[in-house]
C-alpha cells in the first residue's frame, strides 16, 4: 500500500530524514514514534505530498507522490498536528468545502458530511463557527475532514492533542473502527496510547528508522530478564541475607521503603529464571512477612528511551530487525546519524506549516450570527 524508498530530506546542512526505507500494508494501524526533531512530521509531509524529498521516493498504491500527486492523494486523508481550518466558517460549511476539494460527487456530499459529523461527534455543533469551538472540537473537525470520503490511507499526526480523557477514548475506538477497512498511520507522544491501539510500531531517531515491529516483540527484544520489586517487613540487613540464599538472582538492590520497619528490594533475575515462587517460600520459611511482590517487565517507554537517547542502537536491535509486516529481515548494521547542530529550519520542520497552505485556499472570512460562545 505504501512504500518509502531511500527517503532523504535536507535543510541546508541539517539532515532531517536519513535514508528511510519501509513498507506499510493495508488494514493495519501503524504507530510512528520519535522524539521532537526526529523527522516524524517531515516524513509525514513528504508521504502526503506537502513537502518534496531531497532524495528517494514514496509510492502510494503504486503512484509516486511527487510524479503523480493527484492519483496518489486520492488515497490519502491527512490530519496535521495543527488542523488547517477556516475560523470564520461553520463546521458544516468547512466540511462541505473539504468534500468539494476532495471531488466527492455533488449528489453524495451532504450524506458524506453528515456521516463523518456523526462519526467524530460534531453533529451537535455543525452550525457553530469554528472560531467559537474549543480546541478539542477543532481537533475533531480536523479529523472529520481527514476521514471524509473514506480514503484507503489515513495519516494522523497527534490526533488526541487537546482532547479530554473521554474524547481520547472515543478517538481510539474510532481509529480501531477505521482500521477495519483502512490503513492508519498514527503519530503520538502518548506511548500508552500507541501501545494500546497500534499493531506495528516504527521508531525514528535522528532521521533514521531504528526499529520496527509489534509492541510485544520490541519489548521482548530489549528485555532478556524480568525485574521483581518486593517490600519486606524486616531490616535491610536481614533482607539482604535472605536474598543471598535464593538461586537465580543476578543482582539486587535493597533500601528503606519509607515505611518504618519495612525494606524495599529490586531484584533482577538471571535470564530464563522465574524465582517468584522460591522467593515467596523462602521468606515464609524465615517467618518474614512479604508485603508486596510484583514483576516489572520492559515497557514500550523503556524501548523508546533506549533507542532514542543512546548514540548507538542496542545489540538486540542490530542483531535482529523486523520489517513492518512482521517478517524477519537482514541484519541492520547502520547506526543513527550523529546529532547535527540545531538551526531554525530544523526546529521549524516539525510544525508542518505547509499542510495548511496546501489543503485550503484563503477566503474572505465573512462570519455570520449563527452562533456565539465557546464550547
Amino acid at each position: 500500500m505504501i512504500e518509502v524508498r531511500n527517503l532523504v530530506k535536507k535543510y541546508g546542512n541539517h539532515l532531517a530524514v536519513d535514508h528511510l526505507d519501509f513498507t506499510l500494508e493495508a488494514g493495519r494501524i501503524y504507530g510512528f514514534l520519535g522524539p521532537n526533531g526526529a523527522g516524524k512530521s517531515t516524513t509525514m509531509n513528504i508521504m502526503t505530498g506537502y513537502l518534496g524529498a531531497t532524495e528517494g521516493e514514496v509510492l502510494i498504491d503504486g503512484h509516486d507522490i511527487l510524479k503523480e500527486p493527484e492519483e496518489a492523494k486520492k488515497h490519502i486523508g491527512y490530519l496535521p498536528e495543527q488542523p488547517p481550518l477556516y475560523m470564520d466558517m461553520t463546521v458544516r460549511e468547512c466540511l462541505r468545502f473539504a468534500a468539494e476539494l476532495k471531488k466527492i460527487p455533488r449528489a453524495k456530499r451532504e450524506e458524506a458530511v453528515t456521516e463523518v459529523e456523526k462519526m467524530v461527534r460534531v453533529k451537535d455543533v455543525e452550525n457553530r463557527l469554528i472560531k467559537n469551538l474549543s480546541k478539542g472540537y477543532r481537533q475533531r473537525v480536523g479529523l472529520a475532514q481527514a476521514v471524509l470520503g473514506f480514503p484507503e490511507i489515513i495519516i494522523l499526526d497527534e490526533p488526541s492533542v487537546g482532547l479530554d480523557p473521554k474524547q481520547i477514548v472515543e478517538i481510539r475506538e474510532l481509529i480501531r473502527q477505521l482500521a477495519k477497512g483502512h490503513t492508519v498511520i498514527l503519530s503520538s507522544h502518548i506511548l500508552a496510547e500507541v501501545r494500546e491501539v497500534c499493531d506495528y510500531i516504527l521508531i525514528i531517531s535522528k532521521g533514521k528508522l531504528v526499529a520496527s515491529d509489534t509492541p510485544e516483540n520490541l519489548e521482548k527484544m530489549l528485555g532478556d530478564a524480568d525485574t521483581i520489586e518486593i517490600e519486606v517487613k524486616a531490616s535491610q540487613a536481614l533482607t539482604k541475607e535472605i536474598l543471598k540464599t535464593i538461586p537465580g538472582i543476578e543482582q539486587t538492590s535493597v533500601k528503606a521503603s519509607g515505611e518504618e520497619g519495612v525494606a524495599a528490594a529490586v531484584i533482577r533475575e538471571k535470564k530464563g529464571e522465574d524465582i517468584r515462587e522460591n522467593l515467596f517460600r523462602t521468606f515464609a520459611e524465615k517467618n518474614v512477612p512479604l508485603l508486596t511482590l510484583q514483576t516489572r517487565r520492559v515497557s514500550l517507554e523503556d524501548v523508546f528511551m533506549e533507542l532514542t537517547q543512546n548514540e548507538t542502537v542496542p545489540e538486540a536491535f542490530r542483531r535482529k530487525r523486523f520489517d513492518t509486516a512482521g517478517a524477519e529481515t537482514a541484519e541492520a548494521t547502520a547506526e543513527p546519524a550523529a546529532a547535527e547542530p540545531e538551526d531554525e529550519t530544523a526546529a521549524a520542520e516539525e510544525q508542518a506549516p505547509a499542510a495548511a497552505e496546501a489543503v485550503w485556499n484563503d477566503t474572505d472570512g465573512e462570519g455570520d450570527e449563527k452562533n456565539a460562545g465557546d464550547l
